[in-house]
């Protein structure tokens, strides 16, 4: 599965076709993307900084494909998360699976997105019109993503 941490924006429809590009042995692709917020809770949010380790975090979230591959018959993904200032309607994350079932692929989506969540090591910092302030991890996060240790 390829993974990458970058500060570029990416293109959803390019990395689908380079995933599926003269294959017939998929029946199904999921894709999920984030995408910046110009809000959180009641504040309006101007910008977004996300920080990383570089190499330990595209270490974690291969670890949590890896995870997902072992769960599920997966025949391709891509994950790609951004660093970096960022803006309202910007793209944060795009997480492509591909599977010969959609069960498989959406499942499979899902488990990396709440692993992501909790597991990846990226901090958010939001700009809003009082201040900066860190964004901490939430409880309901947690939540997801421990419902697939059951």
């Amino acid at each position: 599965m390829k993974v990458l941490v970058q500060s570029d924006d990416f293109d959803i429809a390019a990395e689908i076709n380079e995933l599926t590009q003269g294959r017939t042995d998929v029946g199904a692709v999921v894709s999920f993307t984030g995408l910046v917020r110009d809000f959180h809770g009641d504040q309006k949010i101007n910008q977004m900084t996300l920080e990383h380790f570089p190499g330990m975090a595209e270490k974690q979230l291969k670890t949590i494909c890896v995870q997902a591959g072992k769960r599920w018959p997966l025949q391709g993904g891509t994950v790609i998360h951004r660093y970096g200032p960022l803006y309202p309607g910007d793209q944060i994350v795009l997480v492509v699976i591909l599977s010969a079932h959609r069960e498989a692929a959406f499942e499979a989506a899902e488990f990396i997105m709440d692993w992501l969540k909790t597991d990846a090591p990226f901090w958010k910092k939001e700009q809003t019109s009082t201040g900066a302030r860190w964004v901490n991890a939430k409880e309901s996060d947690t939540e997801k993503s421990e419902k697939w240790l059951k």
